[in-house]
């Protein structure tokens, strides 16, 4: 199998005069949590669309699990799992005849399918509760259903379209950890939108954030914060001397440095190191009582990236 899950190179989609998807090149490697980031409206639906083979590609190309998203769609759907509007589960059925469903259109035969679906609901602690209708499951219970249901058949990919939509914060956590621990006992590579950008900081290994169908950064959660703004090191302490800020904006990294309501304020590009700071400010006859490195959240930067310019 390819080391990347999906490939896109230049993928645009027209509606009439409206370009939903602009030329998005976008790569996510194989057995990673990847977060698909936009406000409303900014093309993240009609990418996975696209993806599924779900539209046609006005103009550019698409492959998932290297194959092509315009000629082998049916392959490509046979092979990931997803869970996107709703939760795709009959309510008059039984957890378990949900389950068994799915799994018998997906070709496992009775005997892989009993087995699957006790794997499956026992990691979900949904195991117990298998002859109950899933009409009468709570919003988090169906939620870990739909989950089972889109992994019965050993996807290789899951897409998840706000997966803890809904939730409150306990049963958001506990999905989070489930479907996080699943996709790693099951080796999946699972893509996911969420406008809960805490959500995406914590769990994704890497994000790309799209505004108005355009990729307007990508990398890991961390990186996305510092291509929007350099790390801040706060310092606190005693004697500081007015040649301190000079100095200091001649030291090697240091971009620039201010006095503050919270006390120095120094900012520092990528190769900046807090403990060549620290020997410095001790030289300068200092007396340092804190100091902390921050970087912009993630949150931060998304606000940042997709602010609307003002007419």
């Amino acid at each position: 199998m390819t080391d990347l899950s999906i490939r896109t190179e230049n993928l645009t989609r027209d509606f009439h005069s409206i370009r939903a998807v602009n030329d998005l090149s976008l790569c996510v490697p194989t057995g990673i949590v990847f977060g698909f980031l936009g406000p409303n409206g900014a093309g993240k639906t009609t990418t996975i669309r696209l993806l599924l083979g779900l539209l046609e590609p006005t103009s550019g190309q698409a492959e998932v699990l290297g194959l092509d998203v315009r000629t082998q769609a049916g392959r490509i759907r046979a092979c990931v799992g997803t869970i996107l509007e709703g939760d795709g589960l009959y309510e008059r059925l039984t957890a378990y005849e949900n389950l068994d469903l799915f799994a018998e259109i997906n070709h496992l035969n009775k005997s892989e399918r009993n087995t699957r679906i006790r794997q499956l609901m026992e990691h979900l602690n949904l195991w117990g509760r298998q002859s109950e209708k899933a009409g009468k499951f709570s919003t988090g219970m169906k939620k870990k259903l739909a989950l089972a249901r889109a992994l019965i058949h050993r996807p290789a990919l899951l897409f998840l379209d706000e997966p803890t939509a809904g939730l409150d914060a306990h049963s958001a956590v506990t999905l989070r950890e489930d479907f996080k621990t699943l996709a790693q006992q099951e080796g999946v590579t699972v893509f996911l939108t969420t406008h809960n950008l805490a959500e995406a900081e914590k769990l994704c290994d890497r994000v790309a954030v799209i505004h108005k169908g355009q990729l307007v950064a990508e990398g890991r959660p961390d990186e996305i914060g510092a291509q929007i703004q350099r790390p801040l090191v706060k310092v606190s302490g005693y004697g500081f001397a007015p040649r301190t800020l000079a100095e200091l904006e001649r030291l090697p990294h240091v971009v620039s440095a201010e006095y503050g309501e919270d006390g120095l304020m120094i900012q520092i590009d990528e190769g900046g190191e807090i403990p060549g700071l620290v020997d410095f400010l001790v030289s300068q006859g200092v007396r340092l009582e804190g100091i902390q490195k921050t970087s912009t959240s993630l949150e931060d930067a998304f606000v940042a990236l997709t602010r609307e310019e003002s007419p």
